[in-house]
């Protein structure tokens, strides 16, 4: 046995006995079962030095692809510099990323707290939602996905996550994604905030209907309620518009942003509200904290981050070829109507749904071996995503294409 093969043996060897056997178990059957040791742009590369085109895109966290070398450079020169702060002086990275944020965010959205995650960002948004409006009571839908923690699971909505926990924060209830009536019913004067996702990221990437952010937007003005646009997933360009929420001209009051405005480098989160939910804060500006957000070296890379999307046009890339990508696949669904049931999405965030559910596990496996690698969504097993990064080639596009259609062609 080769020494890359006796580390393949030894990694797997420590996952069961120190992570997670079922894990371990899982990414042998839905990946190629081997080492990641290397990524640049939309490529990954293997301890045998196979490279595999990256459709899943960490989820939506490489929008600028693998070590972008401007993002990796910005940090590497922060890192010499001063990686984390000392929470005592001013940070001055943190202040020019929240300037930026407010400079493209949509509405009013002018201050922003910065964290680590996606999951975090939702825990203090729905704090500051409690704390703005002297309410208790949480509106979220169906299918949706806020993270795992208790109270960004608590309005996160799929059963198998939540049941295990339960009881959970109190006073959630869930709606329909999409469905208006529903909504007007839902939001009355104990609720504090409406979380919603504008495009459903782990629901099987549904699109907002037409109307229905807008009425939300009414319904929540109307009753003093506030909305949450949780654009941890559809954010920073990823559905052709800098942000989600622009492409029905709406104006949260708070919105909540991770995965890719780390640049791919560092791990990065944030909350961006209006001057009115950050008057809550009056007089106590430490009663929600975050030891290590808004890091000097998450702050560049963030800064970096926007700078790069803004300058390369990413959005308007991600929409040109979102909608290429989506037409392609469309032919294959009326080619292969026994294995695709939908093709859907905004932008580069295009979900694939099978038929049925062991098909797209089949069908993940065989796009493995074309050396390309894809993910199902988690509350939607049958729906494949695909979120390469905003950055990727005609080449790759055409070349992810015809993976497709090979491993279609293979089942």
């Amino acid at each position: 046995m080769d020494l890359s093969n006796q580390e393949l043996h030894e990694v797997s060897r420590l996952y069961r006995q120190h992570i997670s056997p079922d894990l371990a178990r899982l990414m042998k059957f839905g990946g190629p079962g081997s080492l990641e040791v290397g990524a640049r742009d939309c490529r990954v590369e293997d301890h045998l030095g196979r490279s595999y085109l990256d459709l899943a895109g960490g989820y939506g966290v490489f929008s600028l692809g693998h070590a972008h070398p401007e993002v990796v450079e910005a940090v590497q020169e922060q890192l010499a510099r001063l990686p984390l702060s000392s929470r005592v002086l001013l940070n001055p990275q943190q202040a020019y990323l929240a300037r930026d944020l407010a400079a493209l965010a949509p509405g009013r959205l002018q201050f922003s707290f910065f964290c680590n995650s996606g999951a975090e960002a939702v825990e203090g948004a729905l704090k500051l939602a409690r704390l703005a409006t002297g309410r208790t009571g949480l509106v979220a839908c169906h299918n949706s996905y806020h993270g795992k923690t208790l109270g960004a699971l608590s309005v996160t909505g799929r059963e198998k996550y939540r049941q295990p926990f339960e009881p959970l924060i109190p006073e959630v209830r869930f709606v329909d994604f999409g469905d208006v009536d529903q909504l007007d019913q839902a939001l009355d004067e104990s609720v504090a905030a409406f979380v919603v996702e504008p495009v459903l990221g782990e629901g099987g990437i549904h699109v907002a209907p037409d109307g229905y952010l807008q009425k939300a937007q009414q319904f929540c003005k109307e009753r003093s309620v506030l909305l949450i646009a949780d654009e941890v997933q559809c954010g920073l360009g990823r559905t052709g518009r800098m942000f989600a929420v622009e492409h029905w001209g709406v104006q949260p009051d708070l919105l909540v942003l991770a995965k890719a405005l780390g640049g791919g480098v560092v791990p990065a989160g944030a909350i961006l509200g209006t001057p009115e939910v950050w008057s809550a804060l009056k007089g106590r500006p430490l009663i929600h904290t975050s030891t290590f957000g808004g890091n000097p070296l998450a702050c560049v890379a963030g800064r970096k981050t926007l700078e790069i999307l803004v300058r390369d046009q990413l959005a308007a890339k991600a929409a040109h070829n979102g909608s290429w990508l989506m037409s392609e696949l469309d032919k294959m669904r009326q080619e292969f109507p026994h294995l695709i049931a939908q093709v859907r999405g905004l932008g580069l965030m295009i979900g694939v749904e099978c038929v049925a559910e062991q098909q797209a596990g089949a069908l993940i496996s065989e796009l493995v071996k074309q050396r390309v690698l894809a993910v199902y969504t988690l509350n939607q097993p049958k729906v494949i995503r695909l979120e390469p990064p905003l950055t990727i080639s005609e080449a790759d596009l055409n070349a992810a294409v015809e993976a497709w259609r090979a491993a279609l062609v293979a089942l």
